[in-house]
């Protein structure tokens, strides 16, 4: 004798099992591509430090350098999310399988995505341009 609600655990398990791991490994490479548009950001403001001395020194404002690397950073991350979307709706046939409740075209799902992804590469964009603003002018362009 078992109770429904062990037989149906038991049923679902496999699932359950297959969404967890699918769920840990997309948060996963979410923290990888976080730490990876850091590292690409961090690398891009280290080798413009003398650029950033120079248009501070002839009157660019804090925002004005921290607005450049930002686009920067989110142009690059909005053509990703752009070609993930196009890939990821050309590959929703291999999800079917996994997903209960929800259509594998499902809006709402990709718009909650794309919001995410952009929200993380705008966090790990903000730090390399919150230090490009510190930039003093004069030692970045006594630097070389």
């Amino acid at each position: 004798m078992q109770t429904v609600d062990d037989v149906l655990s038991e049923e679902v398990a496999s699932q359950r099992f297959n969404a967890g791991a699918l769920a840990g490994f997309a948060a996963l490479a979410v923290l990888l591509a976080g730490v990876g548009i850091y590292g690409v950001m961090a690398y891009a403001v280290s080798q413009r430090t003398r650029e950033m001395g120079v248009r501070m020194a002839l009157g660019a404002g804090q925002g004005n350098v921290l607005r450049m690397i930002l686009n920067q950073g989110l142009r690059l991350a909005a053509i990703g999310v752009g070609l993930g979307l196009l890939a990821s709706i050309g590959l929703t046939r291999l999800m079917t399988g996994l997903l209960f409740g929800v259509k594998p075209t499902d809006p709402a799902t990709f718009v909650f995505v794309t919001i995410a992804l952009l929200a993380v590469a705008l966090a790990a964009c903000w730090i390399p341009a919150w230090r490009a603003t510190r930039v003093d002018p004069v030692i970045a362009l006594r630097y070389e």
